[in-house]
């Protein structure tokens, strides 16, 4: 941070009316929205974007008007976030990390700190309900779990110039601005950043869904909560991939998730799904049998498609989820 920007964020300064909260609280989705692509995790976006709010409250009395109160309060979570990523290593889903295993007990292994994961986001904490509908498409497209996960192979401040320029469409003038840094630094980065993602496989974000996508997602909602392991299998692309954050282990090909599940997967037996919005597009609260009764929550399901079948299943095992996608914290019989 420059002694400029610190200076305009003016943490030190006496606090203003507090009714100029509510203005500022105004931009809190959409500066999620931007901090969780830039840390892969809702957590930290939260608190990234609190601390961001903070900062600007207490130091609107000093913003002088230059840029918009937007571009003031992107310039503030942009610092704010690069202070996160400093010397951190990067979120990751397992496939990212190495081979597949075998569809094995013995092969989950202990789980991994949540630290270590790309997280799921509600829909409603990170994207606009209300906007120009191409802009909305953008926005959904770009927070779906596949890109947000490739954007993690960036350096810090590749990640934010090409989330500013190609995902909120800004000028590489005002990119440079809010970074301080000169307008071919921002595009020599933008190229740099576009060739990496354009090298991954999982780089492209997937298209909305269509209703054959939806059928199938109403179909694999069925013959889960049935249990019906053959049927599921049959949803299934051949290469179709299957993982448990926090766990490292990964399953490559429909035979093997079909042998996890009727096997060390089994406990899955008697679920109920609950259809939830994360990442731009349907998700699944899963809440499994609990001994007491009734069903208490397991995982929040992501799911993948391609050429009329399903081709990755992430099944996020964290019952902290639940409360921020607005689910109870039990199912009752």
């Amino acid at each position: 941070m420059t002694a400029a920007t610190a200076r305009e964020e003016g943490s030190q300064a006496a606090p203003p009316d507090p009714g100029a909260a509510a203005e500022l609280d105004g931009f809190r989705v959409e500066l999620t929205g931007y901090a969780y692509r830039m840390l892969g995790s809702v957590h930290d976006a939260e608190d990234a974007v609190q601390e961001t709010l903070l900062r600007a409250w207490r130091g609107l009395d000093r913003f002088d008007g230059r840029s918009s109160l937007r571009t003031w309060l992107y310039r503030i979570a942009s610092n704010v976030c690069l202070d996160q990523l400093r010397g951190r290593g990067r979120r990751a889903l397992p496939a990212d990390l190495g081979l597949p295993f075998p569809p094995v007990a013995a092969a989950l292994g202990a789980p991994e700190p949540a630290g270590r994961w790309v997280e799921p986001a509600p829909d409603a904490a990170v994207l606009a309900t209300v906007g120009d509908p191409a802009e909305l498409a953008v926005a959904r497209e770009s927070v779906r779990l596949a890109f947000v996960a490739a954007l993690q192979h960036l350096p810090p401040r590749q990640r934010a110039v090409l989330i500013l320029r190609d995902v909120l469409r800004w000028r590489a003038d005002e990119v440079a601005g809010l970074l301080d840094a000169s307008v071919p630094a921002v595009n020599s980065a933008l190229q740099r950043a576009r060739a990496t993602m354009a090298a991954g496989a999982a780089a492209a974000p997937g298209p909305p869904l269509d209703r054959e996508h939806r059928d199938l997602l109403d179909r694999y909602v069925e013959v889960f909560e049935r249990y019906d392991i053959d049927a599921l299998v049959g949803l299934l692309r051949d290469d179709a991939v299957h993982s448990m954050p926090p766990y490292r282990m990964w399953l490559c090909g429909a035979g093997d998730i079909g042998r996890w599940l009727v096997g060390p997967g089994a406990g899955c037996r008697g679920s109920r799904l609950v259809r939830v919005a994360a990442n731009g597009g349907p998700a699944l609260a899963q809440y499994r049998p609990d001994p007491a009764g009734g069903h208490r929550p397991f995982s929040i399901q992501l799911l993948e498609f391609s050429g009329g079948r399903i081709s990755g299943l992430t099944h996020f095992l964290d019952p902290r989820l639940f409360p921020r996608f607005g689910l109870p914290t039990r199912l009752d019989p």
